[in-house]
């Protein structure tokens, strides 16, 4: 069983699974098509941050950044290694959108790659309910990234 609270990315295993993270999206995409945020952007004020722990071990961290009052994206999804398959991102998906949901926020958007990498992203996402939509935020289109969206039922503000 594991936990989801509010962190700081810059905690030693947090910040070590980030930047496993931004390897591994400069590895699986041409540099101008990486769009993952580094640890200094991550802890901007407008960045909600959460890790997924079993007791004290790290198991995944997922962020949403709002972009206005009622659209926000979801940032910096990624799950450890051994923790894959088990739940954990579908659990932080779920536990970021009822919080953004809870805040008014009636609409998450977020990218994600095309290549096979991928992959697993973004059934979880299409699962969830999200589908694809037209680049938002200043994105531009892209081969390599995909824009998805989904609406949600803001219940307070």
């Amino acid at each position: 069983m594991f936990t989801i609270d509010r962190d700081d990315p810059a905690r030693p295993d947090v910040h070590r699974l980030l930047t496993e993270h931004l390897a591994d999206m400069f590895a699986s995409s041409p540099a101008e098509s990486v769009h993952a945020l580094d640890l200094e952007a991550l802890s901007a004020p407008e960045i909600r941050f959460w890790t997924a722990r079993e007791g004290r071990t790290l198991v995944g961290c997922g962020a949403i950044k709002e972009l206005t009052t009622d659209h926000a994206e979801l940032k910096s999804m990624r799950t450890t290694q051994e923790a894959r398959g088990r739940g954990v991102a579908a659990r932080l998906l779920s536990h970021i959108l009822d919080d953004a949901s809870h805040r008014g926020i009636g609409r998450v958007s977020l990218e994600t790659g095309t290549q096979d990498y991928f992959a697993p992203a973004r059934r979880l996402y299409r699962r969830s309910g999200f589908s694809e939509c037209p680049p938002f935020a200043g994105y531009a289109l892209d081969p390599n990234s995909i824009f998805l969206t989904i609406l949600l039922a803001a219940t307070a503000r």
